[in-house]
């Protein structure tokens, strides 16, 4: 299926973590207990032992002591929440192989190439979340995005940003009809069900803030109106990392809100062959539209489907641990790595896994998620929530190359 090719492409191209990077050096004392995930369902509280317990990063109970502990003193094992959705049937799964397959030709048709970035736009679909991608200009990053919404038969904008964009051209306005007297609302562009923001990082920070609200919650607020945005919705971001006179870095706080960070790369030179041949056979013209569509009921059918495939609670262990260690990770990963993390992941990073994992599992034609799911999201995850410090940065050290020495730090489950 193709589908299935796309993510094992994906998790191929994704390789694991070095071993020799994450082993911390003799002279780092050990790392502290791991704390112990907690329960799923909300436990009675109990009276705790003077020596307390918990499960370090190898995942053996010890003592405040240092000393092992009985297993019998260990956390307990997080369950399923009584009210969890029900698992996908056959029936859904077959149903979400053929919406993903003919997403996926209709994108084959019209991009070369650019794998990567179709399994990332069709996580983001797939989860309900956004997607920053970041490449210089001129590698289809809005061919993508529009041959995507051609393929729902939804509704698409492009948002051009310059550093004189005003909040009101993203969001909408308000404007004064004279035959009637009175205003009327007039919607922006972000109204739409794909949202295309070209270099945003070119917009100033106050019209950057517009589009919170809306990516956040939904809706946006036009003179004390409230106005819902279209379902689905998804934001697609674009900026340019190779120039910095007249930009306007992206704040922590939206970052934080883009379910995914990709970063696109040159095609290869059997790629951009192709590219020129189809663009003398006419495959490329803009006018060409995609044969076979889906509608906005499949992709709302599509994200249901997948917001329930079965994450297993040591997989959600897994998950919070890892995000841990980002907040925490001198103990784990030693003081040279460690030290080059500013600030870890929030919760958003947490939650992020767990969508993205189960889409990923979905893509791949399972109703489940394993670890590697959670391994091959790493750094389009965390690559924008794990912010570095300048001495990272004098260094040359990438935000992926801590990020695998905290992959490699924690056991996979």
């Amino acid at each position: 299926m193709t589908q299935n090719n796309d993510a094992a492409a994906f998790a191929a191209q994704t390789p694991p973590p070095p071993a020799g990077v994450v082993s911390p050096p003799p002279a780092i004392p050990p790392a502290p207990p791991m704390p112990p995930a907690p329960s799923i369902r909300r436990e009675q509280p109990a009276a705790q032992p003077a020596a307390t317990t918990a499960v370090p990063a190898g995942g053996v109970p010890s003592t405040g002591s240092g000393t092992a502990a009985p297993a019998a003193q260990s956390a307990p094992a997080a369950e399923a929440p009584a009210d969890a959705k029900p698992a996908p049937t056959e029936a859904e799964m077959a149903r979400a192989r053929q919406i993903l397959s003919v997403v996926s030709e209709a994108y084959s048709a019209r991009m070369v190439g650019q794998e990567r970035l179709r399994t990332s736009l069709l996580l983001a679909l797939m989860a309900g979340g956004h997607i920053l991608l970041e490449s210089v200009p001129g590698l289809a990053k809005t061919t993508a995005a529009s041959t995507l919404a051609d393929t729902v038969k939804a509704d698409f904008k492009r948002i051009q940003c310059t550093p004189d964009l005003l909040p009101s051209d993203i969001t909408g306005t308000q404007i004064y009809d004279a035959a009637n007297g009175s205003f009327r609302t007039v919607l922006g562009p972000v109204h739409a069900n794909f949202v295309l923001l070209d270099e945003i990082n070119r917009s100033s920070a106050k019209t950057q803030s517009a589009m919170l609200e809306a990516m956040q919650e939904r809706q946006t607020t036009i003179g004390g109106e409230v106005h819902r945005v279209p379902r689905p919705f998804l934001v697609i971001a674009t900026q340019n990392p190779i120039e910095q006179e007249g930009t306007y870095e992206l704040p922590e706080a939206q970052m934080d809100r883009f379910l995914l960070k990709e970063i696109v790369e040159y095609p290869s030179p059997a790629d951009e062959l192709e590219v020129l041949a189809r663009i003398d056979s006419g495959a490329l013209d803009p006018d060409r539209h995609a044969s076979t569509t889906i509608s906005l009921a499949d992709v709302e059918q599509l994200q249901d489907i997948s917001s329930r495939v079965y994450v297993d609670p040591a997989i959600r262990n897994y998950i919070v641990s890892l995000v841990y260690v980002t907040r925490n990770p001198v103990p784990y990963i030693g003081e040279t790595l460690g030290g080059y993390i500013k600030y870890g992941s929030s919760p958003r990073g947490s939650i992020a896994f767990l969508q993205a994992s189960r889409a990923l599992a979905l893509l791949a034609g399972r109703s489940y998620v394993i670890p590697e799911d959670v391994r091959s999201l790493r750094h389009l995850v965390l690559r924008h929530r794990v912010l570095l410090t300048f001495e990272a940065e004098a260094e040359n050290v990438r935000s992926e190359d801590v990020i695998d020495a905290v992959f490699g730090a924690v056991p996979t489950p």
